[in-house]
């Protein structure tokens, strides 16, 4: 009979473009592969590469009691009907509500710290009452893989992690995947952001810094790929119709949008550790983005893109002219050196390979 591995998330999207490489290799060493998060357009996909799939309606910013105490009724009803070897969970609410049906069920369990988010980031009641509640979820925790040092030294303050526990390089990257692009010509200098639409991502900065950009260099392009997780549609609209940005919404394939982009820029206010900061400098794309835990372990200022202040409009606005002033050589010069690096530090197989080595350990 095949061991079961059960994987909590909240999101299909990010199962598959992040972690389809271990779910493969998983099925690959016979495992059954359980996936339950709420339904998506990549469902259909994870099916196809053989997991089986069980839906749950989850509100990922929702703060409702009775809801919350109903996820945590689920994921233990789920576990007594899957009967897994193990359950991984991957982000905030799985990680909370699934770890603590784990510990309810007595199920080993493997966790995920894909970033702190906006609640864990604030001093307040709501990060006092998150971190009460990792501490329960995480008390017979079996192992936790943390994305960025900083994230790793919080829990640690914060007393909720033990001694199981270790560093990944994020969710890594896949270099056959995200292979080097040819470098665009510089007739159309454009840049990308890809991200969530909030404002913890620095979208607003973004659009500023476009405006001012926009209308001192009139060879400039600004991209914004990503669905919204705030009410910016109006905001997006207002900047698209003044001819500042081009709203391409979710893009399936962001290779696509590498091959015409220069560079990417993130401001994002905190990360896990960026996934699209790895695939833009595993394309050969430069990188500009906030000197934070999870986005400055990816970029080198100088070598591989620019690092600015966080929540800087004007700093961003620099860094933009700074690579402007960049000729074509020294710009395609910095894509090739982040290639270098995600090469050297953040292939996805050493992720993989970790994974497998704390679940073939529960054999």
């Amino acid at each position: 009979m095949k061991k079961k591995i059960l994987i909590l998330a909240n999101h299909d999207v990010g199962l598959y473009n992040f972690r389809r490489e271990l779910l493969e290799e998983l099925i690959k060493q016979s495992y059954e592969v359980i996936i339950s998060c709420p339904y998506g357009s990549r469902i259909d996909d994870l099916v196809k590469i053989g997991c089986s799939y069980h839906e749950i309606k989850m509100d990922r910013h929702g703060t409702n009691f009775i809801d919350e105490l109903k996820l945590i009724k689920y994921y233990v009803s789920l576990i007594k009907e899957v009967n897994p070897s193990v359950i991984l969970t991957y982000t905030i609410k799985p990680n909370i509500y699934g770890g603590i049906a784990a510990r309810i069920t007595k199920i080993p369990n493997i966790a995920n710290i894909t970033g702190l988010g906006s609640v864990l980031q604030n001093e307040g009641l709501m990060q006092k009452i998150i971190v009460f509640l990792y501490r329960i979820a995480f008390k017979k925790v079996f192992f936790i893989f943390f994305q960025n040092e900083e994230n790793l030294k919080f829990f640690e303050n914060k007393r909720i992690t033990h001694k199981r526990g270790r560093l990944l390089p994020g969710s890594g990257v896949n270099l056959t995947k995200f292979s080097p692009l040819p470098f665009p010509n510089d007739e159309e200098i454009s840049f990308v952001f890809i991200a969530r639409i909030m404002k913890e991502k620095g979208v607003d900065h973004y659009l500023e810094a476009a405006k001012v950009i926009r209308a001192k260099y009139e060879h400039t392009k600004f991209y914004i790929c990503g669905f919204c997780e705030e009410s910016y549609e109006e905001v997006l609209n207002e900047y698209q119709e003044a001819g500042v940005v081009t709203y391409l919404g979710m893009v399936e394939d962001i290779r696509k949008i590498f091959e015409v982009a220069h560079c990417t820029i993130l401001p994002s206010y905190h990360e896990g550790l960026s996934n699209v900061l790895l695939e833009s400098a595993a394309s050969a794309r430069p990188n500009i983005t906030t000197n934070i835990s999870g986005c400055n372990e990816v970029v080198e200022d100088g070598i591989t893109g620019f690092l600015i202040e966080p929540k800087n409009t004007e700093v961003l606005i620099l860094g933009i002219e700074k690579f402007l002033r960049l000729d074509h050589k020294e710009r395609k010069r910095m894509g090739e050196n982040g290639r270098l690096k995600v090469e050297k530090e953040f292939n996805r197989q050493i992720v993989v390979d970790a994974y497998l080595e704390v679940v073939d350990s529960l054999n």
